[in-house]
């Protein structure tokens, strides 16, 4: 079993910063893809940003520039680096990771999500 930690959120100003963490724990074998969503109320959740295990990056438009995914694969982290926020990035976020065990089977773990609020 994988087990999946965000923190880091909070409340922020509008034009602030904030880096929001995703760390796995428990039986770890390879962690490939992880990812960010959020959720704002009464809004579906919404893809943020993924990451390969390679570094390699994607993200939603209404981020792309101000948000960077990171991870350490050595600590098994994962980082959203958030500048110049939005009082609409206001949401729960929650990270994901798609983890294979050593016999190939690959399933996909979620973290409990984190609050982050922007005030205008």
């Amino acid at each position: 079993q994988v087990q999946l930690v965000d923190s880091g959120g909070g409340l922020v100003k509008a034009g602030g910063s904030l880096r929001v963490s995703c760390t796995a724990s428990g039986t770890i074998f390879s962690i490939r893809g992880m990812g960010w969503y959020r959720q704002a109320p009464g809004k579906e959740l919404e893809l943020v940003a993924t990451i390969t295990r390679g570094g390699s990056t994607t993200y939603a438009d209404s981020v792309k520039g101000r948000f960077t995914a990171s991870r350490d694969n050595t600590r098994n982290t994962m980082y959203l680096q958030m500048n110049s926020l939005k009082p609409e990035d206001t949401a729960v976020y929650y990270c994901n990771a798609d983890h294979s065990d050593r016999n190939g089977y690959t399933a996909r773990y979620w973290g409990q999500g984190t609050q982050v609020t922007v005030s205008s």
